[in-house]
């Protein structure tokens, strides 16, 4: 989806210093004779609904313990648990529910941030906490949108995403999460009502394509379609892929996968297809809806098969010793299996943009995007004859 809008860039209150402070002191040594009144430097560096991040910097004056680093980022998510959406609906019952779900993910993406930490996949971890995680500062910029179908830059995306998919992770490995989340999105989209006629027309134009028909019919399209159940990132777009500082230049380990909120075991297929959906979708754009949709981006036939060549060259004990015409029947069979699964991305970042006009206080036009998201869905349905 969009990422974040950066927050402006505001004072922060001496309470919220101090207990930034004592989170930095009680999990790095250095940092333990900080004081807030001028050593210990701490600035916004980027948050939305989900969570907040802060850089936090030891003073010059002051040495570092062993290999401890000089600035980590803070995020914090314990307060965001506790704040509702800004038009509260459903029972007090559903609102806990919803609170625990909340917490329970948290719970589960700290978890998931720590092996990835561990095995080299992610930002180091250097502490958790009740209201959040100390994570290593990376010195890098986000990738642009037109930089994903740079050859070099897509290969190593591919490389990632196959090491991803290779993982084994302590979660629950039912592909449950793709359609599950979708039927939520959908039911909230059912009961949604706007008062702005702007958004009233749109919304009647969503419920028009009898979405509840559609997405039984892509159930049907993809259960027909062959996809191993891997872990997935399920949001590679360019804003989670880091370029690192130095290593633009770099044949080889340049980028790193970050923001793995919405990781789950998922079907590669849905993975590999969401990508390649995100290289039509520009949001650096600073006029309203703040995003760019070029449908003639996508992916051409011969930079999905750099793709998905690069991808499987990442297994090589399962795909080496296959001939070339071996290796041409998989690449076939999944470029019917990533395409298929692009419809699934429509339709899901669809769905879930409709929820986020409703929720979301970001300045974002979520209702276009949502259009954005159903054109190319239904565009795509043409393409592939289904």
């Amino acid at each position: 989806p969009p990422p974040p809008v950066p927050m402006a860039e505001e004072g922060l209150c001496p309470l919220f210093l101090s207990e930034a402070d004592a989170t930095c002191n009680k999990t790095l040594p250095s940092w333990l004779s900080l004081r807030t009144d001028g050593e210990f430097a701490c600035g916004i560096d980027r948050g939305g609904l989900s969570n907040m991040l802060f850089q936090c910097s030891l003073p010059d004056t002051l040495a570092t313990v062993g290999d401890e680093p000089r600035k980590v980022l803070l995020r914090l998510y314990g307060a965001i648990l506790k704040m509702q959406s800004c038009n509260k609906e459903g029972s007090e019952q559903a609102q806990k529910d919803s609170e625990f779900q909340g917490a329970e993910a948290m719970v589960l993406e700290s978890v998931m941030f720590a092996i990835l930490a561990e095995r080299s996949l992610g930002p180091k971890l250097f502490g958790i906490f009740p209201q959040g995680r100390l994570e290593q500062f990376i010195p890098s910029r986000r990738l642009d949108t037109e930089e994903l179908s740079l050859p070099d830059i897509s290969a190593e995306i591919a490389e990632k995403m196959a090491r991803f998919h290779g993982m084994k992770m302590p979660f629950n490995k039912e592909p449950k999460w793709l359609f599950g989340t979708m039927e939520k999105y959908l039911n909230q989209v059912l009961r949604i009502r706007f008062t702005g006629e702007s958004k009233v027309k749109q919304l009647h134009r969503f419920l028009s394509y009898n979405l509840p028909l559609e997405l039984e019919n892509l159930r049907s399209l993809l259960e027909s379609t062959p996809s191993p159940v891997v872990f997935c990132h399920n949001d590679c777009q360019e804003g989670n892929i880091l370029l690192l500082d130095g290593r633009e230049n770099s044949e080889k380990q340049k980028l790193m996968l970050i923001d793995f909120e919405y990781s789950s075991y998922n079907y590669r297929g849905f993975d590999i297809g969401n990508h390649f959906c995100e290289w039509m979708y520009d949001y650096n754009y600073e006029k309203y809806p703040f995003f760019r949709a070029n449908i003639l981006k996508y992916p051409t036939r011969k930079q999905q098969l750099h793709f998905i060549s690069n991808y499987l060259a990442a297994f090589q004990n399962e795909f080496e010793n296959l001939s070339n015409e071996e290796k041409s029947v998989i690449e076939e069979e999944m470029l019917l299996e990533v395409n298929r699964f692009a419809l699934a991305s429509h339709f899901f970042w669809g769905l879930w943009s409709i929820v986020q006009a409703k929720i979301s206080s970001i300045e974002f036009g979520y209702m276009e995007y949502a259009q954005a998201r159903f054109d190319a869905y239904f565009d795509q349905k043409r393409k592939l004859g289904v």
